[in-house]
């Protein structure tokens, strides 16, 4: 397993701007047909870390960032078997940071390996969506309204498959307020038709 010294790491001004303001430099307006809204483009700021799995070790990279948290994680995850992320939202909401958990219902009852009972077990709150035919969100947001405020995103699900078998990727934004504002109110948006998982 190859250690995090090979997660690249690149200002927001160098990813985001790429990733979000190219289409609109060159001329591209995207529609917003059947009542969808248009892509936003956001300023540049902070920092991107990325990994990619199975070579880097994405599991520890987000765990060491929940390992952070001040006030508060949130969370919205597909699956969910990750053992030392399992831990970190644990460790967390034992040292008073709020910490809260939206999973997809099918995975969560469906996969036998599955953490969420362990986390729910533990006293962390735990809600299910299942207004989607996937809550496929894979996102942690950490301490949204500090000036540390982190996001991670990316494919990576929250399981051993994804870290040790899985081509998959993270990134780990820290700094970018108004990214990490609007998945926060994403989030926020899932909450509200999410229903307890116990």
């Amino acid at each position: 397993m190859t250690s995090l010294r090979h997660c690249a790491t690149l200002s927001v001004a160098g990813y985001l701007a790429i990733l979000f303001a190219a289409p609109h430099a060159a001329g591209f307006e995207p529609t917003s047909g059947h009542g969808h809204k248009p892509p936003i483009a956001l300023p540049a700021s902070g920092t991107v870390q990325a990994a990619f799995t199975p070579g880097d070790d994405a599991g520890k990279l987000i765990a060491d960032a929940i390992d952070t948290a001040h006030h508060q994680v949130l969370v919205q995850t597909f699956s969910f078997t990750h053992r030392k992320i399992a831990d970190a939202l644990i460790a967390a909401k034992r040292r008073g940071v709020e910490v809260k958990v939206i999973a997809d219902k099918d995975q969560t009852h469906r996969i036998p390996t599955s953490l969420i009972s362990k986390i729910a077990d533990e006293g962390v709150p735990v809600f299910t969506d299942s207004d989607h035919t996937s809550a496929h969100n894979k996102v942690i947001v950490i301490d949204a309204d500090s000036p540390d405020a982190t996001l991670i995103t990316g494919s990576f699900n929250f399981t051993h498959a994804a870290q040790y078998r899985n081509a998959e990727n993270v990134l780990l934004i820290r700094g970018n307020a108004a990214l990490t504002d609007l998945y926060l109110q994403n989030w926020h948006r899932h909450y509200k038709h999410s229903q307890p998982y116990r």
